[in-house]
């Protein structure tokens, strides 16, 4: 499958290394049409964004809806768009405290089927879940059944068996996860490390 990456950056890395070893052609999207050390060709946002079957937004959280309406309705298409951001300012403050960037997407290209995930997940945990000791859980939101089936498969290809993928429902359900950010915040300054994700135990 050929996957745009919208975003250059540790996320956006992380991702892309972890899909290519699964077997995708990537396309990384960036505002200056270059950057180095990607698994895969560097091109234009809207390019990039023409060109993928799925498109992943790995832009930060807080510009992506304008990003995503400076490339278009045109190159987005009725694609899935797999949305991993979370939308924080730089003083630690929520652009949507009443809803979420995904919902936001959502509702500005009603044809594209987004998907809200890995959010939760620090950067070098989202390609790699075996790192960790114990298992642990990755979410899913999401108004599109089938849009959701699409991402699944490719959690799975970064390692996120079935089994620890939770799906919470619509769309709107991204606030709560986008709203975690702060709990994630505080635990990793807490502990000192990155290298933790959620587990639920009943």
């Amino acid at each position: 499958m050929i996957i745009s990456i919208l975003g250059t950056g540790r996320v956006a890395s992380a991702i892309g290394h972890g899909l290519v070893k699964a077997g995708h052609e990537l396309v990384f999207g960036s505002r200056s049409g270059h950057a180095s050390g990607l698994p895969g060709r560097v091109t234009s946002l809207a390019e990039a964004a023409s060109v993928g079957e799925v498109i992943v937004n790995a832009t930060p959280g807080v510009s992506a809806l304008e990003t995503l309406k400076a490339i278009g309705s045109g190159p987005l298409g009725a694609k899935v768009l797999i949305d991993v951001s979370n939308a924080i300012s730089d003083g630690f403050v929520l652009a949507y405290p009443n809803a979420s960037v995904a919902s936001a997407i959502q509702d500005e290209f009603p044809a594209v089927s987004v998907v809200k995930t890995l959010n939760t997940v620090h950067a070098q945990v989202m390609a790699a879940p075996g790192s960790l000791a114990s298992p642990s859980l990755v979410f899913l939101s999401g108004n599109s059944p089938d849009g959701k089936a699409t991402v699944s498969e490719l959690l799975a290809d970064l390692g996120w068996s079935p089994d620890a993928q939770v799906d919470l429902g619509d769309i709107s359900t991204a606030r709560a996860t986008e709203h975690y950010i702060f709990f994630s915040s505080a635990l990793t300054q807490a502990i000192g490390s990155t290298q933790w994700n959620l587990a639920v135990v009943e």
